[in-house]
């Protein structure tokens, strides 16, 4: 086997440990991978003495209180590029993957191998409608998960429809360039290590793009996309995050990827991703598991210069 750059895994988890170290133990098969962990504030102390020990994971000490569709997503994500970036290690990638992720395809490593420069994230077509998420100053009570037909997610709703109709009753009127475009898709990514270092440059050098986002509903689908694809990196960007996951259809579940069972398995695996999401043991352990015992980063011999 020869010697290759490591890919770094920036992982972002809240529960189920022994869940989590299963995937961790897939990635660092053979020392391939370094692996960051950051931990939701609200399960550290939970959780960090449950995460596998090893020279090829860290633990982030600093964690961030991980509240759906609002900016400490984006805050959490920055927090594990700037950890990795201060390894001063030469990855090849940073794939930013949830607890919740699988590898469920061999041959990872190959394909970054021959894939040096490409950028892997999602990209959506957006039109006027969608723009709202960005255009609102969202009320923070709104920008929260709400499983059921909730007050408040009715009245997002209706902000949303107000807006598509020309009325937008709380305008975002902070500063926005003319020219920069937006763009948006799931925010799990593979980018290449150079791509995160001018993500974190740009951040320090044009405080206003985060200002702008402080207040936008779910800014993790938008905040990373827009600055790549604005960037000289665009013509790198394949719109493919190596990722399959099923959205849900019902109303507990709509915008949101559902877990995943043994019965996805064929679906999985036809898709000819690298990895899935989401998996919850409390659902079916028994696909975890097949894919756990079936597949590991590294598992095969690299062929490379």
């Amino acid at each position: 086997m020869i010697s290759i750059p490591s890919t770094a895994f920036i992982l972002q988890v809240h529960k189920n440990p022994e869940q989590v170290n299963l995937f961790i133990n897939q990635l660092i098969h053979e020392k391939l991978a370094d692996v960051y962990v950051h931990i939701d504030q609200k399960s550290y102390k939970y959780m960090y003495n449950k995460i596998v020990k090893s020279p090829n994971v860290k633990i982030l000490e600093n964690c961030i209180n991980c509240e759906w569709g609002d900016i400490s997503q984006v805050d959490t994500t920055i927090l594990l590029l700037k950890e990795v970036l201060a390894s001063k290690k030469n990855y090849d990638f940073i794939c930013l993957r949830s607890g919740q992720d699988l590898l469920v395809k061999e041959g990872f490593k190959e394909f970054l191998d021959e894939n040096r420069n490409s950028v892997f994230l999602d990209i959506r077509n957006i039109s006027y409608k969608n723009l709202g998420a960005m255009k609102i100053n969202w009320p923070k009570v709104t920008i929260r998960r709400y499983n059921n037909m909730h007050p408040y997610r009715i009245y997002r709703r209706i902000l949303q429809d107000l807006y598509r109709k020309g009325i937008n009753l709380f305008p975002n009127t902070k500063y926005w360039p003319e020219d920069f475009k937006f763009y948006c898709g799931s925010q799990w990514f593979n980018i290449p290590l150079n791509v995160a270092a001018y993500i974190i440059d740009f951040l320090n050098e044009n405080k206003w793009y985060y200002k702008y986002f402080e207040n936008t509903l779910i800014p993790d689908e938008w905040f990373f996309h827009t600055i790549i694809m604005n960037s000289h990196f665009q013509s790198e960007v394949v719109s493919n995050n190596l990722v399959y996951l099923r959205m849900g259809e019902t109303l507990s579940e709509t915008n949101s990827p559902v877990c995943l069972t043994t019965k996805d398995i064929s679906f999985i695996e036809d898709s000819n991703q690298f990895f899935a999401r989401k998996f919850d043991e409390t659902t079916d352990n028994n696909v975890i598991k097949y894919f756990t015992n079936k597949v590991k980063l590294g598992s095969r011999t690299l062929v490379g210069s």
